[in-house]
């Protein structure tokens, strides 16, 4: 569900560049902003990389429905699904500094008009995900400087942003009940 989340989101944000600056070529995509041995990956240049930096559970709504109706009545124990926040590292990296800011101001633009997103917006929203609501997170300048040195990285213009409730639903069944269908009024004495 996590790469479906990043996958619709790059997307979408992708269809938004494309529109806003009449351009044909993608210029968003999934990445790490840097390889394991330090370097840039090459396919990140003149590009909109999407690099998912923190995952958390979300343990605040309650979300926890363990028993589901089957089509003859009973009801299928399954394991209660789970609900994920994940904070997204979204960066303009052009070799132009100002296409870099044109890009960043765009990304921003994008979210603001977008801060969730459902089937009633999006049809093509993938199956399981029900809607992803972005929030912006700020991090102050040490905050920013501490996470790009962490990444190993030279800072590029970048901003975060919380996807929040990626449902996380396991399809495994762990028992059967069976409905109940007639109830007695009766006081024994």
């Amino acid at each position: 569900m996590i790469q479906k989340a990043l996958q619709f989101t790059s997307t979408v944000l992708d269809q938004f560049l494309k529109n806003r600056f009449g351009l044909d070529d993608d210029k968003t995509l999934i990445n790490t902003v840097i390889e394991g041995d330090g370097s840039v990956p090459i396919i990140n240049q003149n590009r909109v990389v999407i690099s998912l930096i923190n995952l958390q559970r979300e343990t605040l709504k309650p979300f926890y429905v363990r028993n589901q109706r089957l089509s003859n009545g009973g009801f299928a124990q399954m394991t209660p699904s789970e609900r994920y926040n994940l904070d997204l590292l979204v960066t303009s990296n052009f070799d132009d500094y100002s296409e870099t800011l044109k890009f960043l101001d765009a990304i921003i633009f994008f979210f603001q008009t977008n801060p969730a997103i459902d089937s009633s917006i999006y049809s093509t929203l993938p199956y399981g995900i029900q809607k992803l609501e972005f929030e912006l997170e700020s991090l102050d300048y040490h905050r920013m400087h501490n996470l790009w040195n962490a990444m190993g990285a030279k800072y590029r213009p970048s901003v975060i942003y919380r996807t929040r409730l990626v449902n996380m639903l396991s399809d495994q069944v762990n028992g059967f009940n069976t409905a109940v269908e007639q109830t007695s009024n009766t006081v024994e004495v």
